[in-house]
């Protein structure tokens, strides 16, 4: 997994995990077993990141970023701890790219002179429908 905003920086070490039990269906698994990971990471305490990245980051993600400054991530789909782990770590890589990633910005462009013509004649036809409902007079 490699992306190019993050330029191959591995936060791993950065990571805090803690589990605990799923919750939903899945009998004596979900009872037994905890597979449910939690993912922490801290923005602001980060030494990977650079402190424009950290404001934009805080910014763009401030509704997964708790009281204490931590990005939490959490994943309960999969019936293994493992596969939990690797799919909140894949979470957090995805969501860093795509906050990091700056949007294009839009190029304004003109209408076409056929679009213009065309509006302008579906104002018309809706116009000529509009005034036939009138009430006719009668006298």
């Amino acid at each position: 997994m490699e992306y190019d905003i993050i330029q191959g920086r591995d936060f791993s070490s950065e990571f805090k995990f803690s589990t605990s039990r799923s919750g939903g269906p899945g009998g004596q698994n979900v009872n037994k077993v905890s597979t449910k990971v939690e993912l922490r990471f801290n923005v602001a305490q980060s030494v990977l990141l650079l402190p424009e990245e950290k404001v934009v980051i805080l910014k763009k993600l401030e509704n997964k970023i708790n009281k204490d400054g931590e990005l939490v991530l959490v994943s309960q789909s999969e019936r293994s701890q493992l596969a939990n782990k690797e799919k909140v770590v894949e979470k957090f890589y995805s969501l860093i790219v795509k906050a990091l990633t700056p949007r294009k910005k839009r190029k304004p462009t003109k209408q076409t002179k056929a679009s213009k013509e065309k509006r302008l004649q579906t104002k018309k036809i809706n116009s000529e429908k509009k005034s036939r409902r009138k009430s006719v007079d009668l006298t």
